[in-house]
């Protein structure tokens, strides 16, 4: 091995480092969307046996929050999937980048398409959390009575 031949895998291994970053970025997400599915099944367990202990329009709530949790459990099902692949993407061209400059290849194409998919992927998936996220704020709503909007409460300092 020559000196200019480890200078060109340092180079290498300096332009590898973006796509890295974006695959810590990805497992982080994954971290948050895992927790966030794991709360939601739990949720789900609990809905599943009030379903069978309600009647009338407690029941009907029942119905309408689990479908809620269901959308919610698809959302981030699919923006899981969505980094995983792109997670693949991120080791796709990362291994490009490697294999290009040790084999001599021109394989700048792939890489860049490769690079391009997976951040067009994390971007999808961001889409679904944001979804999912909106999908959870709205069925999380209190009632308006419970606000009580017509009374005057002081502010606590």
């Amino acid at each position: 091995m020559n000196p200019g031949h480890s200078g060109v895998i340092a180079q290498t291994i300096q332009l590898a480092l973006a796509p890295v970053f974006v695959l810590v970025a990805i497992g982080n997400i994954m971290n948050i969307l895992t927790t966030r599915l794991g709360r939601i099944v739990d949720r789900s367990r609990a809905l599943q046996s009030q379903h069978a202990e309600t009647t009338g329009r407690e029941h009907d709530l029942v119905v309408i929050e689990i479908r809620y949790v269901d959308r919610r459990i698809h959302l981030i099902g699919r923006a899981l999937l969505l980094l995983v692949v792109s997670g693949l993407a991120i080791g796709v061209t990362v291994g490009s980048l490697f294999i290009g400059e040790m084999a001599g290849l021109e394989l700048r194409n792939l890489t860049g398409i490769t690079f391009f998919g997976a951040i067009a992927l994390l971007m999808i998936a961001l889409v679904y959390l944001l979804l999912e996220t909106r999908i959870a704020a709205r069925s999380l709503r209190l009632p308006q009575g419970l606000l009580e909007l017509e009374r005057d409460i002081p502010h606590q300092q």
